[in-house]
């Protein structure tokens, strides 16, 4: 009996067909786009994402394409694996790896917030030296603010923001600027001091955004998003005709 082929899943094709068809996808214009940002790929994500739709999950093919380095495999890897099934040290290490910022927050947010061990990991990296692996721990942090904030120390929180932040670079300044507006709009008895902060420190206070769009410093980001809340509610309690 012929030996099975490595890297064939029992339900979907081996991993060189898959990159096959990740090489035909490639298109120079979002290569170009995505390489002013640190990514270097160039497959849409719309069809990046209808591939992994029609693989399905697939935990094995996911390790493998991880494996190959390549960065279009591994976003493509981290829509098809299965979350639950990767150990504390084994998502430790893929972070590590992660070289580019979109598999950095793909992994961060569609992998370990999935896992069990994300708070064990919360912990661990904010705590890390290496400034991208603590922008996951706050990244994981500013979840817990919004979704389950039992037990969070938020005006700890504030006071490393406070002290911390505007010398931080810039992927962990980006995530801790994240955490302190999350904290603002989602817990008004805090909402007075990360304003204060946020316009003392002035981090990304000039940060071009464009029309429509709101802008990432904290002051403003808490401001718009609680008018929004607010007129969302507001629009909620008032009668209908009858």
């Amino acid at each position: 009996m012929p030996e099975k082929t490595p890297d064939k899943t029992p339900t979907g094709p081996t991993l060189a067909e898959v990159m096959a068809e990740l090489a035909g996808l490639e298109d120079p214009r979002i290569r170009a786009v995505n390489e002013k940002h640190g990514d270097d790929h160039g497959v849409h994500l719309t069809k990046l994402r209808a591939l992994a739709k029609r693989l399905k999950t697939q935990p094995q093919l996911a390790r493998t394409l991880w494996a190959t380095d390549d960065t279009a495999a591994r976003l493509l890897a981290l829509l098809v694996c299965r979350p639950k099934s990767y150990g504390r040290d084994e998502l430790d290490t893929m972070l590590r790896q992660a070289r580019t910022p979109k598999v950095h927050d793909w992994l961060v947010n569609y992998v370990v917030k999935k896992n069990p061990h994300a708070e064990e990991l919360r912990v661990a990296w904010t705590a890390d030296r290496d400034p991208v692996v603590a922008s996951a721990g706050w990244a994981l942090t500013t979840e817990r603010v919004t979704r389950n904030p039992a037990g969070l120390d938020l005006p700890a929180l504030l006071d490393t923001v406070e002290s911390e932040m505007s010398g931080a670079p810039d992927r962990l300044q980006w995530a801790m600027n994240h955490c302190l507006a999350q904290i603002g709009i989602d817990h008004p008895e805090h909402r007075a001091r990360a304003l204060t902060i946020g316009e003392r420190l002035g981090v990304l206070k000039d940060y071009p955004t464009p029309p429509g769009c709101t802008s990432p410093y904290a002051p403003a980001w808490i401001t718009e998003i609680v008018r929004r809340q607010q007129e969302h509610a507001a629009v909620k309690s008032s009668p209908t005709d009858t």
